[in-house]
């Protein structure tokens, strides 16, 4: 049976980012803070989430300027970093999540190899920029670095998803993010993953190669 569809790549960008214009509320979004609404919109095919991200308030600006200067991305997870698209970067993101030391350490400590993974960024976290896609008990344990010694990102862009600590790990990173001397975007409550969370630093590596929608 034959039918009439989009088949080209370009033309069907294009054309879902005009639609999603059409049903996005964007109003009250700065010019970059709309791109990555719509970013997120599109990963997940829900136009009213855009009204649900929380943005701090240099977060667009510290996450381009880092991005510009080709710092560190960091990954809680493999998902997070295939998500980022590699044509826009000079050199890949990173995830220790499968270190060998890792699962070793997590079954010996009894805790998420997301958390364990975390003691590997130490050295890396100054001027990155996190990705926190999946697990909330990366995102705590970030957030007890943090209030440690460790060095502050450029930027955290945090969307786990789930019923057990997502809702109230985003929670406090917003709730002290500015104690904390960190941006952020986040997305309240349950909802978030790997997709929404790649697509938000696509959407920053876009902007800064020019590529708006």
């Amino acid at each position: 049976m034959s039918r009439e569809y989009l088949s080209d790549p370009v033309e069907i960008e294009h054309e879902s980012f005009r639609r999603i214009r059409r049903v996005t509320d964007l109003d009250g979004l700065g010019r970059v803070q709309q791109q990555v609404a719509m970013r997120v919109v599109h990963s997940l095919g829900e136009p009213g989430i855009a009204g649900e991200l929380r943005f701090s308030e240099r977060a667009c600006d510290m996450g381009c300027a880092a991005l510009r200067d080709s710092c560190t991305i960091l990954c809680d997870v493999e998902m997070v970093c295939q998500g980022i698209t590699r044509r826009l970067l000079s050199k890949p993101p990173l995830c220790f999540l499968n270190d060998e030391s890792v699962s070793r350490r997590a079954r010996e400590h009894a805790q998420t190899r997301s958390m364990v993974a975390l003691d590997l960024w130490r050295e890396l976290l100054p001027g990155s920029v996190v990705l926190i896609g999946n697990a909330p008990s990366a995102l705590f344990r970030l957030l007890e670095m943090l209030e440690g010694d460790a060095g502050v990102p450029a930027l955290v862009i945090a969307m786990p998803v789930g019923f057990v600590g997502a809702q109230e790990s985003k929670q406090l990173l917003w709730e002290r993010h500015r104690e904390l001397g960190v941006e952020c975007i986040t997305l309240p409550g349950r909802k978030g993953g790997s997709a929404p969370t790649a697509a938000s630093c696509n959407a920053l590596l876009r902007c800064n190669h020019g590529e708006w929608y």
